[in-house]
């Protein structure tokens, strides 16, 4: 078994990894190489999740965009993905468990798309992920933050509507793993205020209630600590709850590139054991249909 130097005994796993300049315009070095970093750094196994292609033109990311990219481009891109990382799962079986997955959106037809993506493509499984608020974009700025901030009414209508989304998205397209599950908070400073509103935490409990219920894995994703936050998401008392209610946690380093494989991934398995979850970390291909 692979371990972790500073928690010995606790495999080295990232349930929500492996973005690639390969194939994401936001990501950086060939997928390849960003499988031989994991495997350097004696990780046991590791979801890839490349973001699934946009339903139509309008859905793309502006990186997409401003590259010019088509979303009929971006989905023969992500058919290559596929076979590509199909590849590599048998050429390094022996080194490293690797897990062929994709990213879902939100945005209005996308959850349909997913669908037929599944039906498409041999994937092992899904990171259920919420990027969009009533169809805006708002993780890719401070500025797009504050656009769908303002297209929702306030912050507190942006908070109620993100849970409700990603409520719908769990009931919904049942997904392996959620990912980053408050990643609303993402360029809100006072975000412990705001997710402690009474209706927001309703929110989060029932939503942490149907993860528990359907028996999926909630990705502990340490991007946020990339991007300088000062924990990474979930925050710590939606950790407690996701606890208390045997929510199966397991480390995500979100990884964008070689720089960041793996990196904060040994804080977050600090985290977790400190609020006493299991580390025997269950794998996408253990948690519920």
């Amino acid at each position: 078994m692979k371990t972790s130097g500073a928690t010995t005994g606790v495999e080295l796993v990232s349930v929500h990894g492996g973005h690639s300049g390969q194939f994401c315009e936001h990501a950086r070095d060939s997928l390849e190489d960003i499988i031989l970093a994991y495997i350097r750094k004696g990780f046991s196994w590791v979801g890839i999740t490349e973001h699934m292609p946009p339903v139509e033109d309008r859905w793309r990311y502006k990186d997409e965009q401003e590259a010019g990219l088509s979303a009929r481009f971006l989905y023969d891109r992500f058919a290559d993905y596929v076979n590509q990382c199909r590849r590599l799962q048998e050429n390094y079986k022996s080194s490293l468990r690797i897990f062929v997955g994709m990213e879902t959106e939100t945005y209005p037809g996308a959850m349909d798309y997913v669908r037929e993506l599944q039906a498409t493509f041999p994937l092992d499984y899904i990171v259920g992920s919420v990027h969009h608020v009533d169809g805006v974009n708002f993780d890719g700025s401070a500025e797009d933050y504050a656009a769908a901030v303002s297209a929702t009414g306030g912050i507190i209508p942006f908070y109620s509507r993100y849970f409700d989304t990603q409520f719908e998205m769990i009931k919904n397209l049942k997904p392996d793993a959620v990912g980053h599950f408050d990643l609303v908070r993402i360029f809100d400073p006072d975000y412990e205020k705001h997710l402690s509103v009474p209706d927001i935490r309703s929110r989060i409990r029932r939503n942490l209630e149907l993860v528990a219920e359907l028996g999926l894995i909630l990705d502990i994703n340490v991007r946020a600590l990339v991007k300088g936050a000062r924990e990474p998401y979930p925050t710590r008392w939606i950790l407690e709850e996701a606890g208390a209610l045997g929510i199966a946690a397991v480390p995500g380093d979100d990884s964008h590139g070689l720089d960041t494989v793996g990196l904060h991934i040994e804080a977050a398995i600090g985290i977790l054991m400190e609020l006493g979850f299991d580390t025997r970390w269950q794998a996408p291909a253990d948690s519920s249909d």
